[in-house]
């Protein structure tokens, strides 16, 4: 092996006989990174441009400065409220670079060209169309209540005062808890909640549930609400459908005032095809942003691909997340789509032979993007969390570029959700094979860190089920009163509870819940569309559920708050990979170790056992600091938590084990 092999090849003896393939990778990235600096000086002003691009105010010339990069159109006039929507008096200029641009003094403009005042730029495309477009790097956009028409917007606000600076995110960024959201339907009213009900409202509950982190939807402008945020229309404006971008400084602000880290979910995956609100043939041309012909469209998502080979792309992909990291202080991006950015065919294959992570299906200039943007994303702040949404495996996509890797902090656990709905959904209870579970939520690199989930959004969408639901179904609307007998509640409680756990420290080095699915949130999300009459009945989160005495979903929501409270109290999650120390498939028992805690489960639908030896790491004392069979968490307080148990000589002891129940045994010093 030369002195010159890189890290992971080094690490991951496999990966060997594409010692070639991964040494071009990261030689490309060298040769981007050299063009980038020769060229700009660094790639942090490589990823300026939204500060050149757009409307500003220029003080020297005193006056504002609207430019735009449309190489293919024949003509551009700016127009809005400040010229009477005049489609002509005002055109804009071109230079050799294919950017228009046009100067308005602020003497002759000051009383028309003012903050909250419309605007749209009139584009004579390659193809002869007059079309009025939204300007690329536009800040703010909004919709017309009567006509629905969506508008740029001037936003000149007085500068927001951040009051954060204290805040650090090193500790966070070794032990992400994050909690996914969606401000639009983060409240219970039938409507679409804002950035200030959520600052309000809801910021104080994931305060209290003990989470370190939340992870928004949504916040990229979208035209259509029922698209959950992925249709992005544009991507400097976040959207005004919540409130003022003012209004999510303030949610992030008070958010890092509490602690608590903002992570975006940012989608560079694809754009709105929509040609009057996106970028979508924005100077007539189909590949100025986008891939032309066939490979620019994704016809599972009806969207438009970027071509992230292309200088003009990859300026304004890196621009935005600079300046949602610099505007708005977001604390890191979970990256949307990242397996069908990684492949031509999106990832729909079956990964089954190493050669796919390397062959010419992969999308060279996606994966050099991401090295991009992740060396980006770490100057600017090197606490920063990154996190791929990516199912395929890819070698290296969590480890440092240097090594050989793609340089995300993150991947998301994808096949733990995956697992449980097909558990759930084909398997009786007494079927669970805790072999395909154990390999299902321990199987990763073991330099390269996950974040483990139980359930995300794409498990609550409208046509699959929450795991709540999986386990209780129609159970829910009737007998979730602690007043009320059900064996179906009985077990979908005590199933959620394990299987949560389960996630949280077994399947990673970080952990994700999606809003209100901690208390088991009875239903599906689902959207206004024309399908369900518009309604905002499941677009929403039933609060009053949780906040009821009486009713059993208090009883998961304290269960949820003990376990994250487990796993700060003892850094669970910056620990090493947990180490099984016990497996017996008939019996439906699993034991392992991790961070020096003992985690002990019965998976038995029935039967619970006495005296049942587990080895241990170990010898001394022992005592169950946490079990599901609480009161509290709705269990029936089968095991006492004064009892200690001493190991014998052979390191084991003896446990009384009851059915689907967990237990954490931590040895006394």
């Amino acid at each position: 092996m030369s002195k010159h092999t890189l890290a992971i090849v080094k690490d991951e003896p496999w990966l060997e006989p594409y010692a070639p393939a991964i040494q071009n990778r990261f030689e490309r990235f060298q040769k981007a990174i050299h063009l980038i600096n020769e060229s700009m000086g660094s790639i942090l002003e490589f990823a300026n441009f939204h500060t050149y691009y757009g409307i500003h105010f220029e003080p020297v010339r005193n006056g504002w400065i609207y430019r735009e990069w449309a190489p293919a159109a024949r003509q551009l006039y700016l127009m809005g409220d400040f010229n009477w929507w005049d489609r002509e008096s005002h055109p804009m200029k071109r230079n050799h670079r294919g950017d228009w641009e046009i100067f308005l003094p602020y003497e002759k403009y000051k009383h028309t060209f003012v903050h909250g005042s419309k605007i749209k730029v009139r584009v004579i495309d390659a193809k002869g169309r007059s079309l009025d477009r939204i300007p690329a790097y536009i800040r703010r956009v909004v919709q017309d209540e009567e006509t629905h028409d969506f508008t740029g917007q001037l936003w000149f606000p007085d500068p927001f005062r951040w009051t954060d600076a204290n805040f650090s995110l090193k500790e966070i960024a070794q032990m992400p808890l994050i909690y996914e959201c969606h401000v639009g339907m983060a409240q219970e009213k039938p409507g679409v909640g804002s950035y200030k009900e959520f600052e309000d409202l809801i910021l104080p509950r994931i305060k209290e549930a003990g989470y370190n982190a939340i992870q928004m939807m949504a916040v990229m402008e979208h035209p259509y609400y029922g698209s959950f945020g992925y249709h992005v229309s544009n991507f400097f404006a976040p959207s005004s459908r919540f409130g003022t971008p003012e209004e999510l400084k303030s949610l992030i602000n008070k958010a890092h005032e509490m602690g608590i880290a903002v992570i975006m979910d940012i989608v560079h995956s694809h754009a709105v095809k929509n040609v009057n609100e996106g970028l979508n043939e924005f100077d007539g041309s189909d590949h100025q942003y986008f891939h032309p012909g066939a490979r620019g469209y994704h016809e599972g998502w009806d969207s438009k691909l970027f071509d992230y080979g292309k200088w003009e792309v990859q300026e304004f992909l890196l621009s935005n997340i600079r300046y949602w990291m610099d505007e708005f202080h977001f604390d890191g991006f979970r990256f949307d789509g990242a397996t069908s950015m990684l492949y031509h065919h999106h990832g729909h294959v079956s990964f089954d032979s190493a050669e796919k992570y390397f062959d010419e299906g992969v999308d060279q200039d996606a994966l050099l993007y991401f090295q991009l943007a992740n060396t980006l994303i770490h100057q600017l702040n090197p606490n920063a969390i990154s996190i791929a949404e990516e199912v395929s495996g890819m070698p290296g996509l969590c480890r440092k570029i240097p090594d050989g890797g793609i340089g995300f902090d993150f991947r998301l656990a994808m096949g733990i959700p995956d697992f449980w709905i097909k558990t759930l959904k084909h398997k009786l209870d007494e079927q669970w094979d805790l072999f395909e579970l154990w390999h299902e939520l321990t199987n990763r690199p073991k330099k390269e860190k996950s974040i483990a989930y139980a359930e995300s959004h794409d498990q609550a969408l409208v046509g699959d089920k929450s795991l709540a639901f999986w386990l209780m179904d129609k159970e829910m609307y009737t007998s979730m009163s602690v007043l009320e007998q059900s064996l179906v509640v009985d077990r979908g409680i005590a199933l959620h509870k394990l299987i949560r756990m389960l996630a949280l420290s077994l399947g990673g080095e970080g952990y994700l819940n999606f809003i209100g699915n901690e208390f088991g949130h009875p239903e599906w999300v689902d959207f206004p569309r024309e399908g369900n009459n518009w309604s905002y009945q499941y677009a929403r989160r039933q609060w009053s559920l949780v906040d009821t005495p009486h009713l059993r979903y208090q009883q998961l929501a304290a269960w949820d708050k003990a376990m994250i409270q487990l796993a700060k109290k003892y850094q669970l999650l910056a620990q090493p990979q947990a180490v099984q120390l016990y497996l017996e498939p008939n019996k439906k028992i699993l034991a392992y170790e991790r961070g020096g805690l003992v985690f002990i489960y019965s998976f038995h639908p029935s039967e619970s056992f006495f005296g049942f030896p587990i080895p241990l790491p170990k010898a001394g004392d022992y005592q169950i600091i946490l079990h599901s069979d609480q009161t509290e968490f709705g269990g029936f307080e089968r095991l006492d938590k004064k009892v200690m148990y001493q190991t014998d000589k052979e390191n084991k002891v003896s446990l009384y084990i009851p059915n689907r129940v967990v237990m954490i045994l931590k040895r006394k010093k």
